[in-house]
């Protein structure tokens, strides 16, 4: 992709080549694009499209689905190349109550580009996946992809700091980006944002912040270091990217990405001094998400507990591995940190079943991260943690589903876990 933005006008002009493989196993007849800037209203500009060389007519955009009908099959192992350029005019945040606050758009202090641009959803067992978007949770479902992206800016005398998903180097007038096998790549701008560094193994990380909150952004750093010296020894699988960034949000809510991870600006107002708050609390669970989203993905819509209640109970490893002390205060945290208790009693449901952001997060994050628990207390840690780097493992770079979950666990254990799967799951498996 090769970004224009306008960082006054909250503006980009984009023109994106997508490079196409078939691995479906079956020759296509389609692609279907996920292009979420059309869920607002005047944000998303389509001006030109092309297939291989050959400008599309034969196409549909139908909220956040583009579809594209092929004027040839594409074979199995073959590759297409898909041509588009586009503008995009930037929403403002909003954050309503009940709603999971907006991420993509402005603020007077950033400008965050996130789910920005067109790309290829996943196409299982010859079906394209891609689900509507809800109040809470998570919808999109990614394939794992190579990406390149040079930004420039129009006032480049001006311009904002940056943090991004990917490694930085310069290209002539333009700041390319690279990323390897990702989910997502996001651009976060602020001509207001302080930053922070430090080496974890062979990858630097990032604590972009706002004035004044420099203990609570240099803590958050330092927990992302340790939790990713954790996570690395307990899944057996280190921090996949050169480089991440921890970036302090100008709303309410952490969200991860690939390489980069937004935090709420709440958590740094409410930070402590000690490791028993928010701030460390999310840092660790986002930072997780770098193996449990990233490394291993899953549909984040249907399945969303095969994310989210590891990231939860990632953030259990972390507070037992470095500070112990603190562990029987997480647990009890967690009603506060969401803001109520109700949970539903099956670990295993979509974010369209749930009823209300409490009894979703309160079932998929720590109903999940209690099964976790559990099943680790049932087959004892060797057997536990052996599965744990197994199936990430296996699943790397893949989406992951609960039956490989369930598939991969049988073979680490003879342990009969049946009573667990009837207390925390709706399906057999």
């Amino acid at each position: 992709m090769n970004v224009v933005m306008d960082y006054k006008a909250k503006s980009a002009s984009v023109d994106e080549t997508i490079l196409y493989p078939n691995y479906t196993g079956q020759p296509l007849n389609d692609l279907v694009l996920a292009v979420e800037p059309n869920y607002w209203q005047n944000c998303f500009t389509l001006k030109s499209l092309d297939v291989d060389g050959t400008p599309l007519a034969n196409y549909t955009l139908d909220g956040h689905k583009l579809s594209l009908q092929l004027t040839q099959p594409l074979a199995s192992q073959a590759t297409v190349t898909v041509h588009i350029q586009y503008n995009l005019a930037l929403p403002p945040l909003q954050q309503q109550h009940g709603v999971r606050p907006q991420i993509f758009g402005y603020s007077q202090a950033q400008m965050n580009l996130t789910d920005w641009y067109p790309f290829v959803v996943p196409n299982i067992a010859g079906q394209w996946v891609l689900h509507d978007h809800w109040y809470y949770g998570e919808h999109l479902v990614y394939d794992a992809a190579d990406f390149e992206v040079n930004l420039k800016f129009t006032d480049p005398a001006n311009a904002p700091v940056v943090a991004s998903s990917g490694e930085s180097s310069p290209n002539g007038e333009w700041t390319r980006y690279t990323l390897s096998a990702g989910r997502t790549f996001v651009i976060s701008a602020s001509r207001e944002y302080k930053v922070f560094s430090a080496q974890a193994g062979n990858a630097v990380i990032y604590s972009y912040y706002f004035p004044l909150y420099d203990k609570a952004a240099q803590a958050s750093l330092m927990a992302s270091v340790q939790a990713m010296q954790v996570y690395a020894q307990r899944y057996g699988t280190p921090y996949s990217h050169a480089t991440f960034s921890i970036v302090m949000g100008d709303f309410n809510d952490g969200m991860e990405f690939s390489g980069l991870v937004f935090m709420p600006h709440s958590a740094y107002n409410l930070y402590n001094g000690t490791p028993e708050n928010l701030l460390i609390t999310v840092t660790v669970h986002e930072t997780a998400h770098q193996w449990w989203f990233e490394q291993v993905a899953d549909d984040q819509a249907l399945q969303p507990w095969l994310d989210e209640a590891f990231a939860a109970y990632s953030e259990h490893i972390f507070y037992e591995s470095v500070y112990p002390n603190a562990l029987s205060w997480w647990w009890a945290y967690w009603p506060a940190r969401v803001g109520g208790s109700a949970s539903l009693p099956s670990v295993d449901i979509s974010i369209y079943d749930a009823g209300g952001f409490i009894p979703y997060t309160n079932t998929v994050y720590l109903r999940g991260a209690h099964f976790l628990d559990d099943l680790r207390s049932l087959i004892g840690d060797d057997a536990f943690f052996a599965f744990l780097q197994d199936y990430l493992n296996q699943e790397n770079g893949r989406i992951a589903t609960s039956a490989s979950f369930f598939r991969i666990l049988r073979t680490h254990t003879q342990t009969d876990f049946s009573g667990l799967i009837k207390e925390y799951f709706k399906n057999s498996y």
